[in-house]
């Protein structure tokens, strides 16, 4: 049986990777832009896998495996989770997945998780799509999200967005370097949003099948 982590990994022996590969999609954009609503709506529309990085390592720390319990051990001494670990478990979730498109939700989360993600997959994103919303709109949203909590959360809401900004961007910047960011105004509403992200993967759609 063929798998995701045989078929799409460079090998050790570096040996070639194969003509068909996933269409992998980052979504990026900080807390409160809308991301998980919209990964949402492109699931319903566009038969998408939607992998949250963050989830997958949750749910690993939870299962008891040797994987997860090492994970749990650096998070819990201030550790950061290398990037190949993370890569890792989303290589698996892509291969139990069934499927060929995924969007892969709040990763990279810096340059590292970036170079990793392309060295050890051999996959490079068809584009990232950016989720641009101004801070006051994300910080108004996540506060409502967290209603009763508001005045407690405040402070670690806005180091939040300061570390999503200074990790981030990067990221953007390099992928916009390579035409590949496709940036949609989140502060708009939903549906006008959605409206504007269905453009980006029917033109996707529409190349893959060409």
């Amino acid at each position: 049986m063929s798998s995701y982590g045989r078929c799409y990994t460079k090998e050790v022996n570096g040996s070639s990777l194969p003509d068909k590969k996933p269409t992998v999609v980052f979504v990026l954009g900080g807390p409160g832009s809308g991301k998980g609503t919209q990964c949402a709506n492109i699931v319903q529309h566009f038969g998408y896998t939607h992998l949250s990085a963050g989830d997958l390592l949750r749910a690993e720390q939870n299962s008891g495996s040797e994987n997860g319990e090492m994970i749990k051990n650096m998070i819990k001494d201030g550790q950061i989770v290398p990037s190949e670990v993370t890569v890792k478990l989303l290589l698996w979730a892509m291969e139990e997945s069934g499927n060929d498109k995924f969007l892969i939700d709040g990763f990279p989360r810096n340059e590292e998780n970036r170079a990793a993600f392309e060295s050890v997959t051999g996959i490079e994103p068809e584009f990232v799509l950016f989720f641009d919303c101004p801070e006051e709109e994300m910080e108004k949203r996540v506060l409502n999200r967290n209603q009763g909590r508001a005045d407690d959360n405040i402070e670690s809401i806005r180091k939040r967005f300061k570390v999503y900004t200074q990790s981030s961007l990067p990221v953007i910047e390099y992928y916009d370097s390579k035409g590949k960011v496709r940036k949609i105004d989140a502060s708009k509403p939903v549906e006008e949003v959605f409206e504007a992200v269905k453009e980006f993967f029917t033109s996707l759609d529409d190349k893959v099948a060409a």
